[in-house]
């Protein structure tokens, strides 16, 4: 049994990580402490928490520890261990995303232009990242369209040039029309530009122009003419300040009671060119430093290319650790800046308030969704919080069922639940409804805070009108009043109707449909996915793992050495007792219950 205050009593004074799990012995939490013995012990003491941290420590069943030498190494392992296992209770960055970046093959002779998401250490220069894919292949489809570079993805001699050429859309070195130092030269401007040094390449085409124009080669100059006014087009596009930075990321956040938003903006050469958001659930009682410490750390230490500064409204915590190893990561000094006056505190702003955009635009849909949904289905109140019920069975075995949850018009896939059905035997899936619905409110009534959290706003069943009754029923038992609505499916095993309890069909619009056709298909997935599970599980069991003596070792040693049960049966007991471990008597034992 493990007890927890005799085991705090043994937690070091060393950095480290420390690891928090439930009785599922399913990790709940990953931290970092100076101190593991001062860190861990403050979550059980009588102090203000958040709501987070309340729940996350009453699911808390026992909890390991990892001793660092620093508290730097404790960074880089509790980041690792929470990419790793995505702990329920820490800030997550599901999406993972790769953004695109350009590259240019300096290396060869004749150098192309690629769109890639993959950085190497290959020599070639990248430039980057950019937030939007779209933006990455617009300048690249300008560079094709300005730069007569060459276009084929692999660069071979040829006997003449192709069409790119006679269109004015290629240098064609494939056939020696181009010297390596003059097609070199429309690289050195593509890197110009790429690099944000318009008013250098500008001056630099201006000049060509007039030496063109001097030569009486008009047609050229004209082209050199429209390729400076498409570049000045180009350049005023992209540009959204006069920020004296060229390369960083600009962070800003916005909470309201349900979300959290963070929308980072992505300056390259002082030129933004790109932007993205995250959204965080279940953070908005945490403070603003929090959040943004430990949203920095995740999104950042995993990173191949950061930038030389990170704006932020808000100095993090670890600011020292997290720039020290940033910079060792980037090869080049990285800083945290929290601007206080001017520009960059106008960026930050800029940020800040693109965030709380995103966030109300999201919330207001969601909130107009639910609003709506309430009035379809003739609620007294807002159906904040839905749970929906399905049941699994293969011809009456192996019976389970599944339930997941939507806070807000969001299915939240940490709230899905799964059921072994404990009392019925046959399959009679309203009995099972009725069983499951039972068992679920209990735990609410009980305790409101615990996993299952406070008690659903409205119900939806996996079915028709016997569903329905079969839920009604437990909710009855506890003198509760809460709807219940039925999920119809049609021959195609579509959703087809939401019907209330007198068999009566909503009308729902399409975005409403469209939602419980989600929540209706997440709930049959959870039901299945665990029948067979189950179903696979007992598949594997083999009848020595109910001989006493006989371990996960001994078991796979026997059928190791015999090849299978047949193969054990088939052996006498002096073969058998060859196992390690296995004696005459628990041989003769294992004979025994296999004839």
């Amino acid at each position: 049994m493990f007890n927890i205050n005799a085991e705090i009593k043994k937690l070091p004074s060393k950095p480290g990580v420390y690891i928090m799990k439930d009785k599922n012995d399913t990790i709940i939490y990953v931290g970092k402490a100076v101190s593991l013995k001062n860190r861990v012990s403050q979550y059980f003491r009588k102090t203000n928490k958040t709501n987070r941290i309340k729940k996350m420590v009453s699911l808390i069943d026992h909890f390991e520890y990892i001793v660092t030498d620093s508290e730097a190494e404790a960074l880089i392992l509790e980041c690792n261990l929470i990419k790793k296992n995505m702990p329920k209770f820490n800030v997550l960055l599901k999406d993972d995303k790769t953004y695109p970046y350009i590259k240019i093959d300096i290396k060869s002779d004749y150098p192309n232009i690629f769109y890639t998401r993959n950085i190497k250490n290959d020599g070639a220069k990248y430039f980057g990242p950019y937030a939007n894919p779209g933006a990455a292949k617009e300048m690249i489809n300008f560079i094709k369209e300005r730069f007569q570079i060459r276009q084929c993805k692999t660069f071979k001699s040829n006997k003449r040039a192709c069409l790119n050429y006679h269109i004015k859309k290629c240098l064609a070195p494939c056939v020696n029309y181009v010297s390596k130092e003059e097609y070199k030269r429309q690289i050195e401007q593509i890197i110009m530009l790429l690099e944000g040094r318009t008013e250098n390449i500008i001056k630099q085409l201006e000049k060509e122009m007039k030496l063109k124009s001097e030569e009486q080669n008009y047609e050229q100059a004209a082209i050199l003419r429209n390729k400076i006014n498409a570049i000045k087009t180009f350049s005023e596009k992209q540009k959204v300040s006069n920020i004296n930075e060229k390369t960083i990321d600009v962070i800003g956040m916005y909470k309201n009671e349900i979300e959290v938003c963070i929308e980072i903006f992505f300056v390259r050469n002082s030129k933004m060119i790109g932007r993205e958001h995250y959204f965080l659930n279940n953070m908005s009682d945490e403070s603003l430093q929090t959040i943004l410490s430990d949203f920095v750390k995740q999104y950042y230490l995993q990173k191949k290319e950061i930038p030389s500064k990170i704006m932020l409204q808000e100095e993090i915590e670890d600011k020292e650790i997290v720039e020290q190893l940033l910079t060792q990561n980037a090869g080049k000094k990285v800083e945290f800046k929290t601007p206080q006056k001017g520009e960059k505190l106008r960026f930050v702003e800029m940020a800040i308030n693109n965030a709380k955009i995103t966030l109300e635009n999201k919330t207001k849909e969601k909130q107009d969704m639910i609003l709506h949904l309430k009035q379809a289905l003739n609620l007294e109140k807002l159906p904040k919080k839905i749970e929906c019920y399905d049941i699994s069975n293969l011809s009456g075995d192996y019976i389970v069922a599944g339930m997941c949850t939507a806070i807000n018009g969001t299915i939240k896939k940490n709230l899905n639940k799964r059921f072994k059905i404990k009392t019925i035997f046959t399959q009679d899936d309203p009995r099972c409804l009725e069983e499951v619905v039972t068992r679920r409110l209990k735990h609410s009534i009980k305790d409101s805070t615990g996993e299952f959290g406070e008690l659903p706003d409205v119900i939806f069943a996996d079915g028709g009108i016997t569903q329905i009754k079969a839920i009604k029923r437990a909710i009855e038992k506890y003198n509760l009043l809460i709807p219940v609505f039925g999920m119809v499916k049609d021959d195609t095993h579509s959703t087809r109707d939401l019907i209330d309890e007198n068999r009566m069909v909503i009308k729902l619009t399409e975005e409403q449909m469209n939602f419980i056709t989600r929540l209706q298909d997440e709930v049959h997935k959870i039901a299945i996915e665990y029948n067979r599970k189950l179903r696979e599980k007992e598949a594997t069991k083999s009848k020595l793992d109910n001989i006493k003596g006989i371990g996960i070792k001994r078991k796979q040693e026997l059928l190791k050495t015999f090849g299978s049960i047949e193969g054990i049966k088939k052996a006498n007991i002096e073969e058998i007792t060859k196992i390690n471990g296995i004696n005459t008597e628990l041989a003769r034992k294992i004979k025994e219950k296999l004839d």
